[in-house]
C-alpha cells in the first residue's frame, strides 16, 4: 500500500481569488490570487495554487473584477484639504460676483463664523480675467474679515476688515511676494509671499477640530482608493499633530510627510533625525521655488506673453543653495516646487552641484511645469526625479499659451519628455489644487482631455503617457520616490498589503470611462478600510 502524505494547508489571514490581478512588479506581471498574512502579501499566483496551499480565516471573492496596488499620491496637501471642508467652495465661480454670493450663502448658513474663508476662485474663467480686489468684497462684507484663496493656493483677495485685522494699511517691500495697489494703498489683491502677512493672522483650528477633518478627508481618501499620499511641506506645529494623531490610531492612510523647508526647520529637523513608522514618515524637505502660472508667479526665463514679468523666485538664489548645501550635508531629501522654466533651471543646476555621482539621493522637483529645452537632460544627467501632476495639464490648457506663447508651450506639461529623461515619473494630483480622485490624473495623462473630452484630438498627445506607466506613476514609482518601493507600491510577497479592487479595469476600458470608474474595495496592511 502506497501512503501519499498531503502537506497541510498555511494558514494565514486573507485569501484574495477569482481576480485579476495586475502586480505591477518589475514584468508587470498578472494573476489571479494571493495571500495575505501580519499585513504582508506572502504569495501571489493562480487560484489553484492559493488556495490549495493556504488556508485563511477570511476569503475575498473578487468576482473576476481588477485589483491593483493601493494608489499613492505623490503630491497632495492634507490639512488644506481638510480645512476645505470647512470653507466655501469657489470652484468653477463663473464671476467675482458668483464668488461672492457663494460667500454670502456660506455665512448665512454659518452666522457664528468670525472669519469667512474660501478657496478655489479662478480669474481666468471670468470674462475678464482680471484679478479681484477689495471694492465688492468691502460692499458685501464691511464688518467680517474675508480671506479668499486662488484655486492654486498661490494669491488670495481679501477684504478691508482683514487688512485691519493684519495692520496692514500700506504696501510693504515684500521679497517672492506681491500686495497688489497703488499710491501706497493695499488693494487686497495678495501674491505668494504676501498672502503670509493677512493668513497668519487668522485663527486656526484647534487639535480636536483638525481630527474631525482630517478623518472626514481620510474616508474621502480612501473611497477612491487611496492608501498612501506625499503631503508637501508641513509646518513643526502640523508634523506635531500627525505624530500625535498616528500614534493614537486615529489615522489609516500612509503618510510620506515632507517638512516645509526653511532654514530653522532645516537645522532643526536635521538635528533631530528621521522620524520613521508604519503609516508616517518624516525624512525630506520640501522648498517652494516660486509660485504658480495662473497667478503669473512662476518665475520665467523671458517675460510672460501677456504681461510685462518674468514672475519671481520666493527666495534668492543663495538661500536656496545654502538650504539645499545643509540638506546635502544630511541623510535628508530634498524636494522643491518649481514652475517656470527660469525657476527650474537654478533648481536643477544647484542640485547638480551637490549631487555626487551615482548617488541615491532621490531629490524631487515638484511640479516640473515648464522646462526649457536645454534642461531636459538634467534630469538623466543629476539623477532627479520628476514629480508631476497630470490633471494640471488639462485644468491649464485653456489659458497656458496666453501666459507662455507657442514656443514655450513645447516644454510646458512635457510628462512623456521627462519621462524619457528619467525613466520614472512619481504622479500626484496637488490636492485640494485639484480633486483628490486618482482616476482624474490616471485620466488626463493617458487622454489629455477634460472631463468633457476636451479636445477632441487631444492636448499636446506627444507628451501623454501609457496606461502602464500611468499606473506605476501613481504606485511603485510613487513609492519609489519616497525610498519606499521595497516594502510598497506593487503587489509582490514581502511587500504591505495594500491594495484596491475597482468595478472596472482601468487598463482596458475607454478613455471616456476612466473618470466614473468606482472603487469597489481599499485595502490597508490587509485590512478593509473602505467597501462600497
Amino acid at each position: 500500500m502506497i501512503f501519499i502524505a498531503c502537506s497541510p494547508q498555511e494558514k494565514v489571514d486573507l485569501i484574495v481569488h477569482n481576480a485579476q490581478v495586475y502586480t505591477v512588479d518589475s514584468t508587470f506581471s498578472a494573476a489571479q490570487a494571493f495571500a495575505v498574512k501580519d499585513g504582508k502579501f506572502i504569495a501571489i499566483g493562480s487560484d489553484e495554487e492559493i488556495q490549495r496551499k493556504y488556508k485563511a480565516k477570511e476569503k475575498i471573492d473578487a468576482a473576476g473584477k481588477a485589483i491593483y496596488p493601493g494608489f499613492y499620491d505623490a503630491h497632495a496637501h492634507l490639512f488644506d484639504e481638510a480645512e476645505l471642508m470647512d470653507q466655501v467652495d469657489l470652484n468653477g465661480a463663473d464671476s467675482f460676483e458668483e464668488v461672492i454670493q457663494r460667500v454670502k450663502s456660506y455665512q448665512q448658513k454659518n452666522p457664528n463664523k468670525t472669519w469667512l474663508i474660501g478657496s478655489g476662485w479662478d480669474q481666468n474663467r471670468w470674462r475678464d480675467k482680471s484679478f479681484p480686489t477689495k471694492e465688492l468684497l468691502d460692499k458685501a462684507f464691511p464688518d467680517i474679515p474675508v480671506y479668499l484663496i486662488r484655486v492654486d493656493y498661490h494669491a488670495a483677495v481679501v477684504n478691508s476688515k482683514a487688512l485691519e485685522w493684519a495692520k496692514l494699511t500700506s504696501i510693504p517691500l515684500i521679497h517672492g511676494g506681491v500686495v497688489g495697489g497703488s499710491n501706497n494703498t493695499p488693494n487686497g489683491l495678495l501674491i505668494d509671499n504676501a498672502m503670509d502677512l493677512v493668513n497668519k493672522t487668522i485663527p486656526v483650528p484647534n487639535e480636536k477640530e483638525y481630527l474631525r477633518m482630517l478623518k472626514r478627508t481620510q474616508d474621502s481618501l480612501l473611497s477612491v482608493g487611496l492608501t498612501s499620499i506625499v503631503d508637501a511641506g508641513l509646518s513643526k506645529e502640523r508634523l506635531d499633530l500627525l505624530k500625535k494623531y498616528y500614534q493614537d490610531g486615529e489615522l489609516k492612510f500612509r503618510d510620506y510627510a515632507m517638512i516645509l523647508g526653511n532654514p530653522q526647520n532645516i537645522d532643526s529637523f536635521i538635528a533631530q533625525g528621521f522620524y520613521e513608522t508604519d503609516r508616517l514618515e518624516i525624512k525630506s524637505f520640501k522648498l517652494l521655488a516660486d509660485g504658480a502660472l495662473g497667478s503669473r508667479g512662476a518665475c520665467l526665463l523671458a517675460h510672460y506673453h501677456d504681461a510685462p514679468t518674468h514672475g519671481f523666485l520666493l527666495h534668492s538664489p543663495q538661500e536656496y543653495e545654502n538650504m539645499i548645501k545643509a540638506i546635502a550635508a544630511s541623510n535628508f531629501q530634498a524636494n522643491t516646487h518649481a514652475i517656470g522654466d527660469s525657476a527650474n533651471r537654478i533648481i536643477l543646476d544647484i542640485y547638480g552641484k551637490y549631487l555626487q555621482p551615482h548617488t541615491d539621493r532621490r531629490w524631487r522637483i515638484e511640479h516640473a511645469q515648464i522646462i526649457s529645452p536645454f534642461d531636459f537632460d538634467k534630469f538623466r544627467k543629476f539623477q532627479i526625479i520628476p514629480s508631476v501632476q497630470p490633471i494640471h495639464a488639462t485644468s491649464d490648457m485653456y489659458w497656458a499659451k496666453d501666459r507662455l506663447g507657442e514656443e514655450r508651450m513645447k516644454g510646458a506639461y512635457a510628462y512623456k519628455h521627462l519621462l524619457k529623461a528619467y525613466g520614472k515619473l512619481a504622479l500626484g494630483s496637488d490636492f485640494p489644487v485639484e480633486h483628490f480622485n486618482p482616476l482624474y490624473g490616471f485620466h488626463a495623462a493617458v487622454a489629455r482631455v477634460d472631463k468633457k473630452g476636451y479636445p477632441d484630438q487631444g492636448f499636446q498627445m506627444q507628451d501623454a503617457i501609457s496606461r502602464e506607466d500611468a499606473l506605476r506613476g501613481m504606485t511603485i514609482w510613487a513609492a519609489y520616490s519616497c525610498f519606499q518601493e521595497k516594502k510598497r507600491g506593487s503587489i509582490e510577497a514581502g511587500k504591505d498589503a495594500d491594495f484596491v479592487i475597482l468595478e472596472h479595469d482601468i487598463l482596458k476600458i475607454p478613455n471616456e470611462q476612466l473618470r466614473n470608474v468606482k472603487t469597489l474595495r481599499t485595502v490597508i496592511a490587509g485590512e478593509t478600510v473602505f467597501t462600497r
